[in-house]
């Protein structure tokens, strides 16, 4: 699947899409390319959460997940987020999938760490043959919900699914669309960033935790088969670019 571009679609990006967004799906569709939009809806989940009295728990990024959370986020991706998204892109003019309501396991997972995070899952296998399938005739749309071996829901974090799935299937695309324009330091973009650049912003704190898991998750798509892979907040902007060579701005 070298012709499939997959776009992660941040919580608050997903409700400021631009019509910029949608002119360039259209491009790209009339292009042949597969498209897998994967979206996550983390601030949605922690407005949820707090308004059932639910504790908010972050570890380096990764969501603390007890059944309760859990049930949250089920319904916050698939009732709320992910609906949403398939109305815009369908308005749009372009035909949109929301995978997970196909009754088709998209994601499949184990525990992360059961009594850090709790529900929460890594990433271990994807539905590849349906996936291709789907995004044949259709701008997939997925939430990062894996399915365990018990046959339990687990949240993953949205960009280390979202980077394992690009790998997964090969893409020769990979668009972290967030809501910064860019990986930031001292309110200026990074045009380039290479791995170990990026280790030694993570030990001086110059890239923030939250990003931390972003950045990892996108450079092991880039070593594992991705050919290009790109943090930005809009799909025609250059953003940071990742690098595979030792080479990267500051």
């Amino acid at each position: 699947m070298g012709q499939t571009i997959v776009i992660k679609i941040g919580g608050h990006a997903a409700e400021n899409l631009s019509p910029e967004f949608f002119k360039q799906l259209h491009h790209w569709h009339d292009e042949g390319k597969q498209i897998l939009i994967v979206h996550g809806g983390g601030p949605q989940i922690s407005s949820w959460s707090k308004k059932l009295g639910l504790t908010v728990k972050k570890i380096d990024g990764i969501r603390v997940t007890d059944p309760d959370v859990l049930k949250v986020t089920q319904a916050v991706l698939l009732g709320l987020v992910q609906p949403t998204l398939c109305q815009k892109v369908t308005a749009a003019g372009l035909p949109a999938l929301g995978l997970n309501a196909t009754g088709h396991p998209i994601i499949f997972g184990n525990y992360l760490n059961q009594k850090l995070f709790g529900e929460v899952g890594q990433l271990t296998d994807i539905n590849q043959d349906y996936i291709a399938t789907a995004l044949k005739d259709h701008i997939g749309i997925t939430a990062p919900l894996a399915v365990g071996q018990a046959g339990q829901l687990l949240n993953v974090n949205g960009d280390v699914a979202a980077a394992g799935i690009a790998r997964m299937l090969g893409a020769e695309a990979f668009i972290l669309l967030t809501d910064v324009p860019g990986v930031m330091v001292e309110n200026h973009v990074l045009s380039s960033l290479s791995r170990q650049k990026a280790n030694k912003m993570f030990k001086s704190k110059l890239i923030t935790a939250g990003m931390q898991p972003k950045i990892q998750a996108a450079f092991d798509a880039l070593q594992n088969g991705v050919k290009k892979v790109t943090i930005t907040n809009k799909l025609q902007s250059a953003g940071t670019t990742l690098l595979k060579n030792q080479l990267g701005s500051v």
